[in-house]
């Protein structure tokens, strides 16, 4: 049997990564950045065709090593994936290189279109942009909910869980962090009991590929090296800091009351909620931005989230667009535009510290982790409890966007919600059922859908203009 090939321990020693030019690292890197649309699947797959299959920087079963640790972690697997295998390459600075240029593209693109959504939102080529991206959404966040559901809505007791998380959060309004613990503790007991059952969600065959010997980092080597607890701890220390440092600055600098605090701290627990991709925090993010804090209407929510359903990079980039929104609109001493930026700016990095703490500090423990029945049954849970939040979202969204009134009832508790039929909008109906039949019908790609949904939105408001 073929004895593992033993590389340092050390993230200072030298890593198999370093014989790469760097013209070519850039370019590999460079190349993922700027296609990383479609959501993560796609993202995924952009990945594995330059590092895995072009360069052959990394073997096949250590791509799905990687990536099956990476579904186990709150965040954007995609983004992390490049994390990791940068890590993997070139140690610390290869995983904050190819981490972080992985979202630098989506965040210069949404910084943009927030600022024209802010400054320039009454202009009509604007507002019918935004408002064909809108309607396309709706469709976008239902084929979510059949994606999603398909992975663990197998059985009646999958169904059941889904369907209490849509009632518990479209009517009862309970807060997302509560049903995402409740459901992972469902998992974890039901995995112990029932395992047929709670025990669905797989990470990718790694013994159906080969081992290969003539890529840089194959299943045989073992590049991570010995779990260390004293590494973990000074990288938790540091990640800690990172994370933590500016909310504990801005509440010195400016209270608690600050707006800014408010998008650091909000944000930094969203960051760790986003078991089952980025839909499922999305409803705790409009949730709280719409009725909670104030920072936007519900129509604007789906309109960040166009935004970041066509540009490159993480779905959960949109975050960047709520955290530009409340600031600048309570910019205090500050200009709207700069407190919009510096909002987006500290949404994005207490979004994304996390991720990259995720990866550095869990990447040597990976062994260790993979493949434990009773993570898998607790995420397999959590994710068909995500199905009846994501359901909610997409309920939510059509409502505020089809119709230009809906009245809100309480009755025992329960939130009921109203539209007016007379008040429909039938032009962003149109849109919406033709981004559905493109969608469901066709298989047509996200970001056409969007697009083209963009450019009716765009011709209508200069017909009825």
């Amino acid at each position: 049997m073929m004895q593992p090939r033993l590389h340092r321990n050390s993230d200072r020693a030298a890593r198999p990564g370093d014989s790469i030019r760097s013209r070519d690292w850039i370019s590999a890197w460079s190349t993922v950045a700027a296609n990383s649309f479609g959501g993560p699947a796609g993202q995924i797959a952009v990945m594995h065709d330059e590092i895995v299959v072009r360069r052959r920087w990394v073997g096949e079963r250590r791509f799905l090593h990687a990536l099956n640790y990476c579904m186990l972690l709150p965040g954007p697997e995609a983004q992390q994936l490049a994390t990791y295998l940068g890590w993997l390459l070139r140690g610390p600075t290869g995983g904050l290189f190819a981490g972080a240029l992985f979202i630098l593209p989506g965040f210069a693109s949404i910084m943009v279109l927030s600022i024209l959504f802010a400054a320039y939102g009454d202009l009509t080529w604007v507002t019918g942009l935004f408002f064909g991206i809108s309607a396309a959404v709706i469709a976008v966040v239902a084929n979510a909910v059949l994606r999603i559901g398909r992975r663990v809505i197998k059985n009646r007791a999958m169904l059941a869980i889904a369907g209490a998380a849509f009632v518990g959060i479209f009517v009862f309004e309970l807060p997302f962090p509560l049903i995402v613990a409740v459901a992972a503790s469902i998992g974890l007991v039901g995995g112990r009991v029932r395992p047929e059952v709670f025990n669905l969600i797989q990470g990718h065959d790694e013994s159906s590929v080969a081992d290969e010997h003539d890529v840089l980092i194959g299943d045989q080597d073992i590049a991570l090296g010995r779990p260390s607890w004293g590494r973990a701890l000074r990288v938790l220390a540091i990640g800690l800091g990172l994370w933590f440092g500016p909310i504990i600055v801005l509440v010195v600098w400016l209270g608690e009351s600050s707006v800014f605090f408010d998008v650091a701290w909000f944000f930094s627990t969203a960051a760790v909620l986003t078991f089952g991709g980025a839909y499922s925090v999305l409803a705790f993010i409009s949730q709280e931005a719409v009725n909670s804090f104030g920072w936007l209407e519900p129509g604007e929510m789906i309109s960040g989230l166009g935004m970041a359903e066509t540009t490159p990079g993480p779905l959960i980039q949109v975050v960047q667009f709520v955290g530009f929104m409340g600031p600048y609109r309570d910019p205090g001493s500050l200009s709207p535009l700069q407190a919009g930026i510096s909002g987006a700016v500290i949404a994005t990095w207490v979004t994304f510290v996390p991720s990259f703490l995720w990866i550095f500090l869990g990447a040597p423990f990976i062994e260790h982790l993979r493949g434990k029945p009773a993570l898998t049954s607790a995420l397999s849970t959590v994710t068909a409890a995500v199905v009846g939040v994501v359901l909610n979202l997409t309920i939510w969204f059509a409502l505020f966007t089809l119709f230009e009134t809906v009245a809100e009832r309480r009755w025992y508790g329960a939130l009921l919600y109203e539209p007016a039929l007379s008040s429909l909008d039938w032009a962003a109906a149109a849109i919406a059922a033709g981004a559905a039949i493109a969608i469901f019908r066709f298989q047509t790609p996200t970001l056409r859908v969007i697009s083209l949904a963009a450019v009716a939105g765009v011709a209508y408001q200069f017909l009825v203009a």
